[in-house]
């Protein structure tokens, strides 16, 4: 075992304060990973804080990880020392259901995925597994992404969840030329989606309560911004989308979104609401409309995403802030208070 640096919240709503973790020795076909950045993601928040009742305290979150290879065990084939790479919200799965075997990872029917961190490592000994607010983790290869050269770490840290999450429903519901696409909401997920979806070739517009960030969403890739705090936007744009992400976890009306869609569109919600989606089933009915959910991506897929980033010269909007910032980031994160993705320098733990 090895002693790292960390910062941790010790109890549900504390502080996070800096403290020490132990990890695994490097196996069989394990990375050690030195790491250089970690973004923080609203799920951070919720877990530091309880709110989704998986416990286990004390707690390292972070699911961004940008670092580099420090040590490769013995077995390992695909990295060695030096080798710039990243680890995003699983580290591991049961390998050997129906999904895990098309590289679906994510969506393990053997168990379930192994989360970065709230988890258990339920296939070495047992013990919680702690995210990347630390300077130093230990991943078997297979859940280990390569960073392209050509993308810098900490604009690449947020593509480890946010960028994925976006990227995958995008890919699987065919965005291109020809495509008309929305996204709602332009915050950590949403200004990722729009940078996605514009340079895969569709015609992108974002949904968002005001107009605010309009010069921001044209720079990113928008081709159109509208604020659906105007009821005229609902009327203006009905029947116009093959593609809503909804990226935000704020409670919408779903009829009124539906009737955004053209025939035979999909509303997919990235973001959790607190209470229920609910819509009419006529509204569905009316254009053979679907409403879908989807997670982040498989590890091949997350592989495809950052090559893709690389090649169009794609990174996370960030701020990079030192590991003393990161209560200070949280409360700011609550308050839609960034643009549009912190990330910790983890030279600072």
């Amino acid at each position: 075992m090895t002693t790292v640096s960390a910062y941790a919240a010790p109890s549900a709503g504390a502080p996070l304060e800096r403290t020490t973790i132990q990890r695994r020795p490097v196996g069989e076909n394990d990375v050690l990973i030195e790491i250089k950045y970690v973004g923080i993601c609203h799920t951070d928040i919720h877990h530091a804080r309880d709110e989704w009742g998986r416990g286990g305290f004390p707690l390292v979150p972070g699911h961004e990880i940008a670092g580099v290879v420090t040590e490769a065990g013995p077995g390992v084939t695909k990295y060695k020392a030096g080798d710039r790479v990243g680890v995003g919200c699983m580290v591991d799965s049961c390998r050997k259901c129906e999904n895990c075997l098309r590289g679906l990872e994510v969506y393990c029917t053997g168990g379930g995925l192994v989360a970065t961190y709230a988890d258990t490592e339920r296939y070495t000994d047992g013990a919680p597994t702690q995210g990347g607010y630390s300077t130093h983790i230990v991943v078997d290869e297979r859940f280990v992404l390569r960073i392209p050269d050509g993308l810098p770490l900490e604009q690449a840290a947020p593509l480890l969840c946010a960028g994925i999450t976006t990227y995958s429903p995008l890919r699987h519901w065919n965005a291109g030329p020809g495509k008309k696409v929305a996204v709602i909401g332009l915050g950590g997920l949403g200004h990722l989606g729009v940078k996605f979806a514009h340079a895969l070739g569709a015609e992108v517009t974002v949904l968002s309560q005001s107009l605010r960030k309009k010069d921001d969403g044209l720079a990113l890739g928008a081709d159109h911004y509208h604020a659906t705090g105007d009821p005229k936007t609902f009327e203006e744009l009905a029947g116009t989308f093959d593609l809503i992400l909804n990226t935000v976890s704020a409670s919408l009306d779903g009829d009124a979104y539906l009737s955004l869609l053209r025939t035979d569109g999909t509303m997919v919600y990235l973001g959790i609401p607190e209470k229920p989606v609910s819509a009419n089933v006529g509204s569905l009915m009316m254009g053979r409309k679907s409403v879908a959910g989807s997670g982040i991506g498989g590890i091949p897929e997350t592989q495809e995403m950052l090559d893709f980033a690389a090649e169009h010269g794609l990174g996370a909007e960030v701020e990079v802030i030192s590991a003393e910032q990161v209560n200070e980031a949280y409360e700011r994160v609550l308050r839609s208070d960034v643009r549009y993705r912190f990330v910790i320098d983890n030279s600072t733990i």
